[in-house]
């Protein structure tokens, strides 16, 4: 009773609170195509990426959040094309969305490019707040939203290279207020502010470390910062571990299945009150990539 009352209230605060966060990612180092639109078509191959993740386990209404995006260089042009959906479940409420992403690279250095990307969404909201269980079915804050529409647009920049990446986004440029029949404000989406970067050292032929950051500000929430720590071992296993600072801590793990395959796992446990009610987040993802034809990487690159 204590779990589904604190859930109530926690699914309440999200929808009909000031700002509406973007779904988060604990592995968002090989995820940057939903938060930054020059990021497609970097990795010089046909990408294709799957992610599932379930966080606060245990906590009724928690998010769930599916994910699946393609990306591409086109041709032998500057140019990056992606498309990606995604599919996020919160207390009440449901939100699909498909965007499509263009990019243009130039090169600034032999081993450096800097790429511009835009973003283009179309979102689709549906809120149930009968899974609340009202106690004031009229009441005009309690209404359902179905096939609510807005569309968006958004952009970043991108610097990287083999070994280090720098990027700072916006991946939705407009505010968007959804207002049910009594003209009340259910769902408000703020603007998103995404800074990531990361480098690779090689430690020795067999070992690379690379640290990796991401911060993210929308108004109206806390200052969110992602640090993470990576070892790839023998150019197959990744081990890392991850802090969201002021709310989680994370250990991940990696395996290069084939030159085309890799899968990845992350586990996060609260290091906050919000630990006492439920047993931690899971997210696993699958990347599956097709090089062009003496183009492989020489090494994998864990970004």
């Amino acid at each position: 009773m204590k779990t589904k009352l604190f859930s109530i209230v926690m699914m309440f605060t999200v929808i009909v609170g000031y700002a509406q966060q973007d779904a988060q990612y604990t592995q968002y180092m090989y995820n940057t195509i939903n938060v930054n639109p020059a990021y497609a078509g970097s990795r010089g191959a046909l990408s294709f990426f799957a992610l599932h993740r379930t966080q606060w386990v245990g906590l009724d209404g928690a998010p769930i959040t599916n994910t699946f995006s393609v990306n591409t260089p086109f041709n032998n042009s500057r140019l990056g094309l992606g498309v990606s959906i995604v599919n996020d479940e919160i207390g009440p409420s449901t939100s699909n969305s498909i965007s499509a992403d263009l990019s243009y690279s130039l090169p600034v250095s032999e081993t450096f490019k800097l790429s511009f990307g835009v973003k283009g969404t179309a979102n689709i909201l549906n809120i149930d707040i009968t899974k609340l269980n009202p106690g004031d079915q009229t009441d005009p804050q309690f209404q359902n939203f179905s096939n609510e529409f807005s569309p968006n647009i958004g952009a970043g920049i991108y610097l990287h290279s083999d070994k280090a990446y720098l990027g700072f986004s916006v991946p939705n440029i407009l505010e968007v207020d959804k207002y049910n029949d009594n003209d009340v404000a259910i769902y408000k989406e703020k603007m998103n502010f995404y800074a990531i970067g990361g480098y690779v050292f090689d430690l020795s032929q067999s070992v690379k470390f690379k640290p990796a950051f991401m911060t993210k500000l929308v108004q109206g929430s806390p200052l969110q910062v992602d640090v993470s720590t990576n070892f790839l071992i023998s150019d197959k296993l990744v081990l890392g571990l991850a802090y969201r600072w002021s709310a989680s801590a994370s250990a991940m793990a990696g395996f290069q299945i084939s030159d085309a395959f890799y899968v990845g796992y992350g586990y996060d446990f609260e290091t906050t009150e919000l630990a006492n009610y439920n047993s931690g987040s899971h997210e696993i993802f699958l990347r599956y990539e097709l090089f062009k034809k003496n183009s492989k990487m020489t090494t994998p690159r864990f970004f």
